[in-house]
């Protein structure tokens, strides 16, 4: 996949965009000289940061995709293009999978998973028609990887985000497209996703979900946990973005409980061979 070199001029969209990881995203566009347009479902706090940043800020609910449809159209009247889309909005509350609710699913899916499918839908062809290419972001997370009890539901979006973009990304290539695509897989960020209770819509209905600090999460007790500032991973964004690459990793050095997984994968795939060559 070919990178996005010259990214100076360029037009770049970042959901999620107030506070964490897109915050972080957006300040590291800007010093890469492009112009931002951030959207987020907070709009007070939206609008500081936008004035903060000096950039447009578009409320935006990723769960319905007409929210979307009007981000791209307020990003090209205001900018008359669209080069970069980060869909990194997301919620992280936990519960077990035997106390969720279906409205639990239904909010967490919603934000998640389809708010990157609408994200896709409404951007891509944009991007696609730019002379120039383009790039979508999608940020899932070291739990699209690997699985912990009490983030089932998280861990079934961010799965979802993970297939979602790597068939893209072969689908791009496959066509000869000039435009890329990658998903992040952030580990611990400075952010507030152990808050995202705060933006559950009262329409969703009661559930079980709860946020946590991972302090308090179970697998990160008796650990220190190796925390990376927004910008730091904003500026792994853009640098990916460059590259081209497929997958976007803010702690590499904790894919030990990924690579844990996928020789259980291959023990599973040798007893298998092993018996079936018995018969």
């Amino acid at each position: 996949m070919n990178g996005m070199t010259d990214l100076s001029g360029k037009v770049g969209v970042v959901t999620g965009g107030a506070s964490g990881i897109g915050k972080g995203i957006a300040k590291r566009m800007l010093a890469a000289g492009m112009k931002v347009v951030i959207a987020d479902v907070e709009d007070g706090r939206l609008q500081e940061v936008a004035s903060e940043l000096g950039v447009l800020g578009v409320q935006t609910d990723v769960r319905h995709y007409a929210s979307l449809e009007w981000l791209a159209k307020r990003t090209l009247d205001a900018h008359g293009a669209v080069h970069i889309l980060c869909n990194n909005a997301g919620i992280g509350p936990m519960a077990p999978i035997a106390d969720l609710t279906l409205a639990d699913w239904q909010w967490m899916i919603d934000v998640n998973l389809w708010g990157v499918i609408h994200g896709v839908h409404a951007f891509l062809p944009l991007l696609r028609a730019n002379a120039d290419g383009g790039h979508i972001v999608n940020t899932s997370s070291m739990g699209g990887l690997r699985t912990s009890p009490t983030l089932g539901a998280y861990a079934v979006t961010k799965f979802g985000v993970v297939a979602l973009t790597e068939t893209l990304a072969e689908e791009l290539e496959a066509e000869g497209s000039k435009v890329g695509a990658s998903v992040l897989c952030p580990g611990p960020v400075r952010s507030d996703l152990g808050r995202s209770s705060r933006n559950r819509p009262a329409e969703v209905g009661v559930g079980h979900l709860k946020d946590v600090q991972l302090e308090d999460a179970a697998h990160f007790q008796n650990t220190v946990i190796p925390y990376v500032e927004p910008d730091d991973a904003g500026e792994m964004v853009i640098q990916g973005i460059r590259r081209g690459d497929l997958y976007i990793l803010t702690h590499p050095e904790m894919m030990g409980f990924v690579n844990e997984r996928h020789e259980r994968i291959e023990a599973a795939t040798r007893a298998a061979l092993a018996a079936k060559s018995r018969t």
